[in-house]
């Protein structure tokens, strides 16, 4: 009578298991993790030292911190109002600060799913409504300042959420047209989206800036804030739209089918079956577009918007603090991570949460 082997199963746990099978599978995992780790080794002192245990944090000038080997936190200290504000009314910068908060605030309301009711449009309204009186006053004993004193973080918020909520409805609609039966809504579409892909986004900027004042009556202008704000949609809403397009691509004719065996009309169709269908497929590109127009607001400081990055460049040109560009840098570039990374993370949680990709 013969035994029959019984094989205990493995048990795919511990630090060594981990470490064998996500850094060392292979031999060329193996050269990509000690290549790393060289690099690691090297760098991660050099830069604590540099940030933390040569920085000043205490100057009162720039000539102190010269005089220190590390970073210069002081010049944040210092400047963080007017990196963050810009050139906004320094005795009112309470109010782009309250803005900056509604705005993320809403924000995060947004995404909550259990708040996505008819109600949303609502708090958008108001939030919209309060942001603008605000940061433009001339209301309720606010003084009034005029947008081209507008600046920071408020500015490159307010430029790419906008952006972002108008141009998404307009590129679902581009896409629709683009796929459209009849060929004066098709052609005029296809050449939109392919015109606007394939010009810069600077030259839109330079466009809405110069040439856009030249078709007003005389003694009628736009503003420069809201032609930017036009030129973001403009941009943003053609790239939507080819990626939706994509998305409807992917949809199984059998889903057209089976709408219009129920009697549904194209709108519906595309409202109630497709839309949402093709939507979930094309989540990563259209946030991947999104997180490009938050960086890419950046772009305006070519027409003279203070975003982000000019208030910055501003702040820099205080002669009493001069030569710490790379704290500054550093610094913008820490708040443009935190949104992206979040809106990275958000992406993720919405795939899984509608059960996207292959689980394994």
């Amino acid at each position: 009578m013969q035994t029959a082997n019984i094989q205990k199963p493995l048990i795919n746990k511990g630090i060594v298991f981990w470490l064998k099978n996500n850094l060392f599978a292979s031999p060329a995992h193996t050269l990509a993790t000690i290549l790393v780790l060289w690099c690691l080794v090297f760098s991660i002192p050099a830069v604590i030292e540099w940030a933390w245990l040569q920085a000043n944090f205490s100057a009162t000038s720039g000539r102190e911190c010269q005089q220190s080997t590390g970073a210069c936190w002081s010049f944040i200290q210092h400047k963080y109002r007017m990196i963050l504000f810009g050139i906004y009314p320094f005795d009112e910068q309470w109010r782009p600060f309250l803005v900056t908060l509604l705005l993320i605030a809403l924000i995060v309301y947004s995404a909550i799913p259990k708040f996505w009711k008819k109600s949303l449009l609502a708090v958008w309204g108001i939030v919209i409504i309060l942001c603008g009186v605000l940061m433009q006053g001339g209301v309720f004993s606010l003084s009034y300042v005029e947008t081209s004193r507008w600046g920071g973080l408020p500015v490159t918020l307010i430029l790419s959420i906008f952006g972002i909520v108008i141009a998404t409805p307009i590129g679902i609609l581009l896409a629709l047209g683009r796929r459209s039966e009849m060929p004066l809504i098709r052609t005029l579409c296809i050449a939109y989206i392919e015109i606007i892909r394939g010009v810069p986004f600077i030259s839109l900027l330079f466009m809405a800036s110069v040439m856009v004042p030249l078709f007003f009556p005389e003694g009628m202008s736009m503003d420069k804030l809201l032609r930017a704000q036009l030129a973001v949609i403009i941009y943003v809403s053609a790239y939507i739209a080819e990626v939706v397009r994509g998305g409807l691509q992917s949809i199984p004719k059998g889903q057209f089918e089976g709408a219009a065996s129920l009697g549904l009309n194209y709108w519906q169709t595309m409202r109630l079956v497709i839309l949402p269908q093709a939507l979930k497929v094309v989540i990563p590109p259209l946030v991947s577009i999104f997180i490009s127009v938050f960086k890419d607001t950046s772009l305006v400081v070519i027409i003279g918007i203070y975003d982000l990055t000019l208030s910055a460049k501003a702040a820099l040109a205080d002669p009493i603090w001069q030569g710490f560009s790379v704290e500054t840098y550093v610094f913008i570039g820490s708040i443009y991570f935190v949104f992206c990374y979040a809106m990275s993370r958000y992406s993720r949680y919405i795939e899984q949460r509608l059960d996207l990709g292959t689980q394994r």
